[in-house]
């Protein structure tokens, strides 16, 4: 069973990501190959970095750090559930990865984006490169929300439309095929 990690990125209050976040669990939950847990940044509430040696050491000194490199070493996959500010993702989404180094390597991560005109793809592809470099896979394959405010009812709820759905779906059977390929890379020492 692969182990998914659904990482909330945003912080603010009124947010609307935990929608996004529980929706795109419901989808997987559906599916027999995934284990899912939502990991909200905002519970998570790690300080601005502050262990004094590098990450790739995994000499972890906090034990928020410890907790944090536990509940990511677990994981198979991801899927990040991300919105825009000012054309960039969270600062404390960036954080939460200047913590770990080894513990994100070699897994797949897929998004689910939103915001306005552009639905968070300039944040995702802001995203890509700092993933890579921690010998992540980001997927092509997404969900992305322009204009989501459309997509909510009048008590501020989530309706996904059939196409969210086939896009979820889409993305999923990705990160399962990904997850499979890169796990005896994860599984030989380094």
């Amino acid at each position: 069973m692969i182990r998914l990690k659904i990482l909330i990125t945003s912080t603010r209050p009124g947010r609307v990501s935990p929608q996004f976040a529980h929706w795109i669990e419901g989808v997987a939950r559906g599916l027999p190959a995934f284990s899912v847990e939502v990991i909200d940044l905002k519970e998570v509430n790690l300080p601005f970095f502050d262990e004094p040696e590098h990450p790739a050491k995994r000499q972890y000194v906090h034990e928020h750090t410890k907790a944090w490199s536990r509940t990511i070493d677990e994981a198979d996959a991801f899927v990040v559930i991300a919105t825009e500010y000012n054309y960039g993702f969270t600062a404390v989404f960036k954080n939460a990865i200047d913590y770990l180094a080894q513990e994100w390597k070699h897994k797949p991560v897929g998004f689910v984006g939103y915001g306005g005109v552009a639905g968070g793809t300039r944040s995702i592809q802001l995203m890509k490169p700092v993933l890579t470099s921690l010998n992540m896979v980001p997927l092509t394959e997404a969900v992305y929300l322009p204009f989501y405010r459309q997509h909510l009812d009048a008590e501020g709820k989530f309706q996904p439309t059939e196409d969210h759905h086939r896009q979820a779906l889409v993305m999923l059977a990705a990160l399962e095929k990904w997850a499979g390929v890169l796990k005896p890379l994860r599984e030989t020492p380094a």
